[in-house]
């Protein structure tokens, strides 16, 4: 397969012990979780420690990788809140959480909305304004036609 890149953070187990998105895709590099793991503790910085039943310590069992596009805006959409890079997006630039002005990762926490609720509402209604101008536009041609049809008869 090819690899895909997501900003979605809401990760999971699958039946074999990885780390997979909603859909199941694998994180890359593949992060295996024991066992006999209780809990999993995603640090500031990516690293990812599992608590093993009858351990004092968290184990460090892997590392989330980091990357950034040069032109975020030219990534494809494949769907699924996954994107591909392409000739328009640049060179691939990979991290660490909290280093050379990569974020840090907040385990529990969900991004906020990155869309403004009162400009979108806005936009909406412009384009149902415009949507209703075309209707009533199409409407009379539609009649100006019956009419002109009506006169030749």
């Amino acid at each position: 397969g090819t690899t895909g890149y997501t900003r979605d953070g809401s990760f999971k187990i699958d039946g074999e012990g990885r780390i997979v998105n909603n859909d199941g895709y694998v994180l890359q590099p593949e992060i295996w979780v024991p066992d006999n793991a209780t809990d999993i503790i995603i640090g500031s910085d990516g690293t990812v420690s599992v608590q093993l039943s009858g351990e004092e310590m968290p184990q460090e069992i892997g590392l989330i990788e980091l990357v950034r596009f040069l032109n975020p805006e030219g990534l494809v959409n494949i769907g699924r809140n996954i994107v591909k890079p392409s000739f328009a997006s640049g060179q691939i630039q990979y991290g660490t959480a909290g280093l050379d002005g990569f974020g840090e990762l907040s385990q529990g926490y969900l991004e906020m909305s990155n869309v403004k609720v009162v400009e979108e509402m806005v936009n909406m209604i412009v384009a149902q304004r415009a949507y209703e101008v075309n209707s009533k536009a199409i409407q009379a041609a539609d009649e100006m036609l019956q009419t002109a049809n009506n006169l030749r008869r």
